[in-house]
């Protein structure tokens, strides 16, 4: 972790809180992966992303749960699936680990 970026390029990341509504499997992705659609309220509305997920989340177990991601890069396509934002979470040992706030928020709150 050599490169360092200043608080302007920090600044132009736009991550907030959203929920997810519907969860499957992205059937194209070339490792496993799930298809997430979350609610950003009414600002952002509901984006698509492509989440390599599934080694500590069940489908069921995403639904209604609020989770931090990035919404303002390029999307891209993996698999079928037009990823549009990007679900933060920590590699971890036992696979990635979602960032979910500690408390309820609003859908689009955004993190600073």
């Amino acid at each position: 972790m050599d490169e360092k970026i200043n608080i302007e390029d920090f600044n132009k990341i736009e991550m907030r809180a959203g929920t997810v509504i519907e969860v499957g499997i992205n059937k194209k992705a070339r490792k496993p992966a799930y298809k997430v659609k979350i609610d950003f309220g009414e600002e952002i509305g509901i984006k698509t992303s492509s989440a390599q997920i599934t080694d500590l989340y069940k489908e069921e177990d995403l639904i209604g749960k609020q989770v931090i991601c990035c919404v303002n890069l390029t999307p891209m396509h993996i698999g079928s699936v037009k990823s549009e934002v990007r679900i933060l979470g920590t590699e971890s040992e036992q696979g990635v680990v979602l960032l979910t706030p500690t408390e309820p928020v609003k859908n689009g709150d955004r993190v600073f």
